[in-house]
């Protein structure tokens, strides 16, 4: 049996869970209340992320080969409170605050045994069809995956956590030091995580370029260098006033076009590495590969992350990252319909949209 806040038992009824009925469509539903297996904690949501693949999905309704059927419940980026704690558990209890990882892992095959869990293909992942999210009031969730915030960590934080272990897993795959000179395509929000990451394991010097000012404002606001809006300048001469001709020593691609992607090669420095986390809506590309050959250039890839949660969240407790600096919109869970609309069609204004779930 699980212990709860209340009498020792399960927390019984129902709980209202946001819905996407169909392509730009939102709408609510109940659904019992989850219980926690042995090994898990029952999370009250507080706050939860929109995240770029949510949107895509309530634009498009599929991402790939990943088809949603509605009703389908998006949101992977949550952070909450535990209140209840299945019998296994020993390291929570009930009122610790945490965030969630939202990707259960299979644990046997030969990438979970290598420690590259990341790469599992048995992966249970909010929020990807068909495994549901978690805009909704509880989730109960494997307890390995919940991480326990300082007390100067809050639930918003907790919730962001998510996009920022993408950045650090970027920043990690470049193998990201000081003395470096980075540049990120990209200002979004995990553009402008993956500057803070770069930030916080020692990199001094950090070019933001992007489409949109205001976007490259905010990268200024949370640490970028220098900035550079591409609609205004030539990126590969302006990397190369800003580096006496150098180049840049590491890129890291969030923008996901064939343009940036080509302009990476042209501004990275011989011998540097690109670290391509943007996907391309069409999925392929024509690049410069000779270019990329003469430069003995390395590339990295990124698909989420792993073993990233504990540095992420020390990060934000120590004060190397402001990860609430990224938020632009806070909407309630009442108005989820708003929140996704506004999200998807607001891009030049809104850098980050969280859902607050509950009061807390």
């Amino acid at each position: 049996m699980a212990l709860s806040a209340g009498n020792g038992e399960f927390m019984k009824g129902n709980m209202k869970v946001a819905v996407m009925n169909g392509i730009g469509k939102m709408g609510y539903t109940e659904r019992p209340i989850p219980q926690p297996a042995d090994n898990e904690v029952l999370v009250k949501l507080e706050y939860v992320g929109i995240c770029g693949s949510d949107m895509h999905y309530y634009e498009t309704g599929r991402i790939g080969d990943y088809i949603v059927k509605p009703p389908f419940v998006l949101g992977h980026e949550p952070g909450g409170t535990v209140v209840e704690v299945g019998k296994g558990v020993r390291h929570l209890k009930v009122g610790d605050r945490v965030a969630l990882e939202p990707g259960k892992t299979c644990g046997h095959c030969e990438f979970c045994r290598q420690g590259k869990y990341n790469l599992c293909p048995d992966v249970i992942f909010f929020a990807t069809p068909p495994v549901d999210g978690v805009f909704q009031e509880y989730v109960a969730h494997e307890a390995d995956l919940c991480f326990k915030l300082p007390e100067n960590v809050d639930t918003m934080e907790g919730a962001l956590i998510e996009p920022l272990a993408v950045g650090f897993h970027a920043a990690n795959q470049g193998r990201a030091h000081a003395g470096q000179t980075a540049l990120v395509f990209g200002s979004g929000c995990i553009g402008l995580v993956s500057m803070m990451a770069l930030k916080a394991e020692g990199v001094t010097k950090v070019i933001q370029v992007d489409i949109m000012q205001k976007r490259l404002d905010k990268a200024l606001e949370l640490g970028a260098t220098e900035v550079i809006n591409s609609k205004e300048k030539d990126v590969i001469a302006e990397v190369a006033r800003l580096t006496d001709g150098k180049g840049v020593d590491l890129v890291i691609e969030t923008a996901g076009t064939e343009m940036t992607t080509r302009q990476a090669i042209h501004v990275a420095k011989k011998g540097a590495t690109i670290v391509l986390v943007g996907y391309s809506k069409s999925g392929e590309m024509t690049l410069p590969m000779s270019l990329a050959l003469d430069k003995e250039l390395t590339f990295k890839t990124v698909f989420r992350y792993r073993h990233i949660y504990p540095m992420a969240i020390e990060a934000v407790a120590s004060g190397k990252v402001n990860l609430k600096g990224i938020v632009t919109n806070v909407f309630d869970f009442d108005d989820i319909q708003n929140a996704m609309d506004q999200s998807v069609h607001d891009k030049a204004n809104i850098v980050k949209s969280v859902v607050k779930i509950a009061k807390c």
